[in-house]
């Protein structure tokens, strides 16, 4: 699937679910911490959401990595402080509710692996780079690929252009 727009990423809007969820935990009265670690979980929690968006704004597939890279570093950072919270006796009130927000960070993080690496697999330049000629010259491909498939179609399984083609993956 093409997402056209980034606030249809799964991914952003589990990292949305996560900071919405952070910051009604760091509102919440009488959860009590320090003004500047509660300022630093604000802070790396929408940086995971941001980062997964100005990466896919950027337009090509190597700033979409950087950024997604960066944004599962917030991740990362995100849950380091919840595992601290956690570990806080005067927060043991709140043992289930971080853990259910360490899980959700986590997955953010898997998620944004995951993208990274379907990406850097990818021969996708990304939008910046598709222009008439990008575009005509994969539609090119495209036919090419289906007219290669009708023609091995027509030969014996036993063929070794057949097989050729199954060993690439191309049957």
């Amino acid at each position: 699937m093409t997402y056209k727009r980034f606030e249809d990423l799964p991914v952003w809007n589990e990292a949305m679910r996560l900071a919405h969820r952070v910051f009604d935990l760091t509102e919440d009265p009488r959860f009590k911490i320090s003004f500047s670690l509660r300022d630093q979980i604000e802070r790396s929690v929408m940086s995971i959401s941001d980062n997964v968006a100005e990466g896919f704004e950027r337009g090509t597939t190597n700033e979409l990595l950087a950024f997604l890279y960066i944004a599962r570093g917030s991740a990362g950072e995100t849950r380091s402080k919840l595992i601290f919270m956690e570990q806080r006796p005067r927060l043991a009130d709140f043992k289930s509710e971080i853990a259910a927000l360490k899980l959700l960070a986590e997955s953010c993080s898997r998620r944004l692996q995951g993208w990274a690496e379907s990406l850097q697999d990818s021969d996708i330049k990304g939008q910046r780079h598709l222009n008439r000629r990008t575009r005509q010259a994969d539609e090119g491909r495209k036919r090419v690929a289906a007219v290669q498939k009708v023609l091995l179609s027509k030969l014996p399984p036993d063929h070794p252009l057949v097989r050729a083609a199954e060993a690439r993956g191309l049957e």
